[in-house]
């Protein structure tokens, strides 16, 4: 999601509603999902150890997407006033004070969806831990394992000198 943030001020992709209203809507869906896997966790606790963590990394995760959603729509308003404005004529805020305005909530958003996304690594680190054990176990089997493919068959060694060698 964060790689789909628009930029203000860049040419190549205009900020307008449209844009920032979808950015908005797939923070909105996360957010559902989010609130989903802790309703879920919540009600089939189990006492594996892992339903704990993995609720709270993902309870964790709703608060920045929460201020990813609120930065977005900061940049919506924003952006809705600015169209307003010109549409009656009225003088709008100069552009600079815009793209300032966009630039901070859109800074805004890409930190909250950064720490968003570290906070749902860690639920996932919760759910499926990797241990020490577990991956000198992987270590192992990656380099001493024997070879799927079969191996080429014995060549029988040279005859020595003075002997010929039989087939059978």
């Amino acid at each position: 999601m964060r790689g789909e943030l628009p930029t203000a001020g860049d040419p190549d992709r205009p900020l307008d509603n449209v844009t920032v209203g979808r950015q908005l809507s797939a923070v909105g869906t996360l957010l559902a999902e989010l609130a989903d896997e802790v309703l879920f966790r919540a009600t089939h606790q189990r006492r594996d150890g892992h339903t704990g963590p993995a609720l709270m990394g993902f309870a964790a995760a709703v608060k920045p997407a929460c201020q990813a959603a609120s930065a977005l729509a900061a940049a919506a308003r924003r952006l809705a006033a600015r169209d307003h404005a010109k549409h009656l004529g009225d003088e709008p805020a100069p552009e600079e004070y815009d793209r300032l305005v966009m630039s901070n909530a859109l800074g805004i958003a890409d930190e909250a969806l950064r720490e968003t996304s570290e906070d749902l690594r860690t639920a996932a680190a919760a759910i499926s831990p990797s241990t020490a054990r577990a991956e000198a176990a992987r270590s192992r089997s990656t380099t001493a394992a024997p070879s799927p493919t079969p191996s080429p068959p014995a060549v029988s060694p040279a005859a020595p000198p003075g002997r010929l060698a039989r087939g059978r």
